[in-house]
């Protein structure tokens, strides 16, 4: 009895190993993400620069070729600084981060009216311990996109 069990399980497993009918191929099924859906990045810099990198540069080509067929409707860039230095001198150099990102993607051919440009400076750059944030010497990028019409 214990045979026949074993025997009529396994069957059953193969059973369920066999081609459904009705089932479709896996591209069928599957659909790759539109490349003109939302994207956020981040733009580093050195501490006290807003000079962009050739690692910045490359972020922003490759996000700019990857919307390339793509109607860009708009685009925020907020610049952010280090607790490094007066509040003055961090605002300034957040707004100068800002406008180093927004010329770079303009030279990609993207719209200059879609621009939406910020600067907190160094806001929110110290923890409530008093510590500060790491990785705040950045551009944070949120573009809006659609398929071209």
């Amino acid at each position: 009895m214990k045979r026949l069990i074993i025997i009529a399980t396994g069957a059953a497993a193969l059973a369920g190993c066999g081609w459904t009918p009705g089932m479709r191929d896996r591209s069928e099924l599957v659909v790759e993400p539109s490349p003109c859906a939302a994207k956020r990045f981040d733009v580093y810099f050195a501490e006290n620069e807003a000079r962009l990198t050739s690692a910045a540069l490359q972020a922003i080509g490759l996000t700019a070729t990857q919307l390339q067929s793509c109607d860009i409707k708009r685009v925020q860039v907020v610049g952010l600084a280090s607790a490094t230095g007066d509040v003055a001198s961090n605002l300034s150099l957040s707004e100068r981060r800002a406008v180093a990102v927004a010329e770079a993607l303009v030279a990609a051919g993207w719209p200059t009216p879609a621009f939406e440009l910020g600067a907190v400076g160094d806001a929110g750059a110290t923890t409530v311990a008093g510590t500060n944030e790491p990785l705040r010497r950045r551009t944070e990028v949120v573009v809006e996109a659609a398929p071209r019409r």
